[in-house]
C-alpha cells in the first residue's frame, strides 16, 4: 500500500509541475489525475493540498462540486444513463434497469471485475437521439433493451 501512495504522490508531483503548480490550474490537475486513475486518489489530493499550498476544504469542494470527478474507483468504462427528459419520456428507466440486471450491480457502484461503473446523469445533450447511454465516452443512441448485452459484450471484448 505504501508503495502505491508513492507511486500516486510521485505521479501528482509531475502532473502538478506540468501546470506550473500555481493554484489557478487546480481544476485542470484535478483533470489529469481522474484521467490517470479514473477518480482522484485521497493520496493524490494530499499531494495536491501539500505542493500547490491549496486549503483540503477548497480540493474538496472543487472535487464534489463537478460531477465530471469522482472520489470513489470508478471500472473501466463509465456508463452514464442520461434521464433528461426526452430519455426520460423515451424510456431510460428501462435502461437503467436493464443495465443493473446484466451487470448485477446498482446505479453509482462498480461492477465486481473492475469493467463497468454505473451512473444516472440528467442530460447529455443528445435529446434528438433519445434515448441515450454514454459508454466510456461513446454515444449510444436510440437505445433499446435488447442492444445493451452485445453492447457490453463488445467493451468486454475490447478489455
Amino acid at each position: 500500500m505504501k508503495k502505491a501512495a508513492t507511486m500516486i504522490e510521485a505521479k501528482t508531483k509531475e502532473i502538478i509541475k506540468k501546470h506550473g503548480g500555481d493554484k489557478s490550474s487546480l481544476i485542470a490537475v484535478l483533470q489529469d489525475i481522474q484521467e490517470q486513475y479514473n477518480y482522484l486518489p485521497k493520496d493524490a489530493l494530499a499531494t495536491v493540498n501539500e505542493e500547490m499550498e491549496i486549503p483540503a476544504s477548497r480540493i474538496y469542494e472543487v472535487a464534489t462540486f463537478y460531477n465530471t470527478f469522482s472520489l470513489n474507483p470508478r471500472g473501466k468504462y463509465l456508463i452514464e444513463v442520461c434521464a433528461g427528459t426526452a430519455c426520460h419520456v423515451q424510456g431510460a428507466s428501462r435502461l437503467m434497469d436493464k443495465l443493473q440486471r446484466d451487470l448485477e450491480i446498482e446505479c453509482g457502484e462498480t461492477t465486481k471485475d473492475n469493467m463497468f461503473s454505473l451512473e444516472e446523469v440528467r442530460c447529455l445533450g443528445c435529446c434528438s437521439l433519445a434515448p441515450v447511454v454514454r459508454i466510456g465516452g461513446d454515444i449510444h443512441p436510440y437505445l433499446t433493451q435488447d442492444k445493451i448485452p452485445k453492447i457490453l459484450g463488445n467493451y468486454r471484448k475490447q478489455g
